[in-house]
Formats: C-alpha cells, structure tokens, sequence
C-alpha cells in the first residue's frame, strides 16, 4: 500500500465506482454455444479507462470482452479463471495479466479481515491498433499475440508476467489512478503516453520471461531475426548483428531456403500485411507506414504483385479461398 493520501483517495474513489459500473453482460453465441460479452465501461469519447477493484471478495460470471485490457495486482492476490485451460490462474502481488478483445476469463478472489485491489487499464480497439500495436510490432510473438483473437474468435491467450515493487510499472498505474479519479479535459491526452510506456515495459519483461529458443543453426537464426524485424531489417544490419559479411548471409539464405534476402523480406512484411487487414481498422496508408514502406504506392504495387490483387480486394470477400500466386509461397502461418 502506499503513504501517498492522494493515492489512497483515488484508489478508495474507483473502488466505489467498480460497483457503480454496467455489469450485466450481453448474452452472445459462440460457434453455437451461449457465451457473455462485457462491453466498453467508459465514456464512449474515451479510448482509455482506468478501473479499481477494492475488497475482501469478487466472483465474476465467466465473460469476454470487446476491448483491450491489462489487470494489475496491485495489493494481495487473486485468481483468473482461463477458459483456454480450464483452471484458476494465481496472479500474485505485482503480477499483470493481460489479455485481447474475446479473452475469456472471470476474476476470482477472497480474503478476510484485508483488501484485494486490482487495477485494470481498459483499451479500445481502435486506439490500440493505432496508438500502441506499430511500436509493439516488433516484436513478432506479442504482435501475434495482440492480433491472432482478431481474425480467431476463440481465442483465449494471455500474457502472464511478474513485477517487482520498484517496477516503473506500479508507480505508472499509480499516476493512471490519481489521473482518472479526477478527469479531466486533457486527461486521455495524458493518459496515453503513459499508457505507451506501460506497454513497452511490459514488452521489455515479456521478453526477459519468455524461455529462449535453443540456439539452432545460423540460417534458422538470421530467419528468426528477419522473422521479428521485416519492417526494418537490411542486410547489413544482419551482417553486422551476426558477425558475418553481407555476402555470406546472402549466400546462405539462399543455399537454405531457395530464397534471395528480398524474398524472405517481401513474404513476412506480406504475411503481416494480411494479419493487419483483416484484423484492424488500420487504413492501408498506416499499414504500408507500419511495413517499412515509406511510400504506399510501393506497398500497393508488392502486395499486388505478391498475391495477384490489391489489398483493398483482398479484404473483400471472395469465393476463391486462395490466390494461385500465393499458392506458390510458403503459408503465411509458417514459421523459420
């Protein structure tokens, strides 16, 4: 708990709210069976809501929801109940879990005589394709991650991470609080970047948890590093960040995988590019920004010449499942 009586005051002031929120949940069918869905809490003009949970119990309904969200224990702990495993997830003390729109889960907790407190950190989809997913992507398993629940409706990941006291991530969710508990005019605008550094914290502690894949052989490797970086990569900064000369790293993609460096580059910025078309409300302009193409009148003539239309007919639907030009590459859910 913290000494600061401002702090105090805000957190006393969401948790009086948590109960003043609209939890009826709306009634929903998922591939045939009856599911929940929690809808957006906030005031419809904000993109960002900071929640409080402060008691001794809570037993949500199993649900979904049609935003972003991150959960904090901030004091004592409390389970999560994950539909993809079937059990109750522990979060401890200085734990996020963080889940995407159609995560299914419900929030468990009890103790006597003290307070559980939660902080939730709720995202719309919108602005988080827009404001927070370019500076995530690229890292390519949480860019999957934040975008796999939005062309697979079932989807029930999470991210589970652990946080030290003196992680800058409590005392950014801290200074969230006191902001939200006295809105403003110009608190969104506040909001967001600190909600951008909560991200990037989480990603830098997502990494650092994450089991390292055994080290294979160097082509596996440079694909792996082209595999997270398509927008950006070079071959010089491969060259440099294996301690090879360029020519060499060309020659071996070429003996592995029958593909010049450009052809490996071309289908994983083309892979993501069908991920963000069909699961944001990118436009294709902020797509071709998010690939690395500097114009998108370059974007739109790859993408076209890649699989044989445009990505606005791409993302109508078609009776044809696959175009005969894609057909002749590799499937986009390949990995090196």
């Amino acid at each position: 708990m913290s000494d600061n009586p401002l702090l105090s005051l805000a957190i006393e002031k969401l948790g009086h709210d948590w109960s003043h929120l609209n939890w009826e949940f709306r009634d929903f069918d998922l591939d045939g069976k009856p599911d929940k869905m929690s809808q957006w809490q906030g005031d419809p003009k904000d993109d960002i809501m900071i929640v409080v949970f402060k008691g001794e119990h809570i037993s949500e309904p199993f649900h979904r929801q049609d935003f972003f969200f991150i959960d904090y224990a901030y004091h004592l702990d409390y389970n999560a109940l994950s539909a993809k495993f079937d059990n109750l997830i522990t979060v401890r003390e200085g734990d996020c879990y963080i889940g995407q729109p159609f995560n299914g889960y419900a929030l468990r907790g009890d103790s006597e005589g003290d307070d559980i407190i939660m902080i939730g950190v709720h995202i719309k989809k919108e602005a988080f394709f827009r404001e927070y997913l370019p500076a995530l992507s690229m890292d390519a398993d949480m860019f999957r991650f934040f975008l796999d629940p939005q062309t697979d409706k079932v989807s029930d990941e999470f991210i589970h991470l652990s946080f030290e006291k003196t992680s800058p991530v409590r005392t950014l969710l801290e200074l969230m609080v006191i902001e939200y508990a006295d809105r403003k005019e110009d608190t969104q605008l506040i909001l967001k970047p600190m909600v951008l550094s909560l991200f990037m914290h989480i990603a830098r502690r997502y990494r650092l948890e994450k089991p390292e894949p055994t080290a294979g052989k160097l082509s596996e490797q440079i694909l792996q590093y082209i595999h997270s970086h398509p927008e950006s990569v070079t071959l010089k900064e491969l060259a440099e960040h294996f301690s090879y000369h360029p020519n060499y790293i060309s020659t071996l993609l070429h003996k592995e995988t029958g593909k010049t460096f450009s052809e490996i580059v071309l289908e994983k910025r083309m892979d993501r590019a069908v991920i963000l078309l069909k699961g944001t409300t990118l436009s294709i302009e902020e797509i071709a920004a998010m690939l690395g193409y500097s114009n998108h009148s370059n974007f739109y003539k790859a993408f076209k010449e890649y699989y044989g239309k445009t990505p606005r007919e791409y993302i109508i639907p078609s009776p044809s499942a696959v175009s005969p030009l894609r057909s002749a590459h590799s499937r986009s859910d390949s990995s090196p």
